[in-house]
């Protein structure tokens, strides 16, 4: 079950590794077409096929974005591609601070009361 888990840190590392190496000036143009792309839908939650479908949801996942994740690095210089695993690798070491999330999260459910209660006096009244 360990490598289980290892493998999945990978891929979430290399994908955020791609994200990255898409945005360095030293990646080929169409490498980082195909890094974001890639990168979107490995972070996206939206899939091809949905989770919640037995097997085939998970199946997309475990099959389309490792495969994606290897045809960009066979086309992103490796020492680039290096470079970025290295930088996302310490972004998942970083600490999570669970207060300013929840600080974030109450400043949006604010705003988003205060501007329906604005849309309303301003349409309704």
């Amino acid at each position: 079950m360990a490598t289980l888990s290892e493998w999945a840190r990978a891929i979430k590392r290399d994908a955020h590794a791609l994200y990255l190496a898409a945005r360095d000036p030293r990646t080929p143009w169409y490498a980082k077409a195909l890094a974001l792309c890639v990168a979107g839908y490995a972070l996206s939650p939206i899939d091809l096929i949905p989770d919640f479908i037995p097997v085939v949801g998970y199946l997309d996942d475990a099959i389309l974005v490792p495969l994606g994740i290897l045809a960009v690095v066979k086309v992103i210089p490796p020492e680039v591609m290096a470079e970025h695993r290295a930088a996302a690798a310490l972004a998942v070491d970083r600490p999570v601070s669970r207060n300013a999330a929840l600080i974030i999260a109450c400043i949006w459910v604010t705003s988003v009361a205060l501007a329906g209660w604005l849309g309303y006096r301003y349409f309704a009244g």
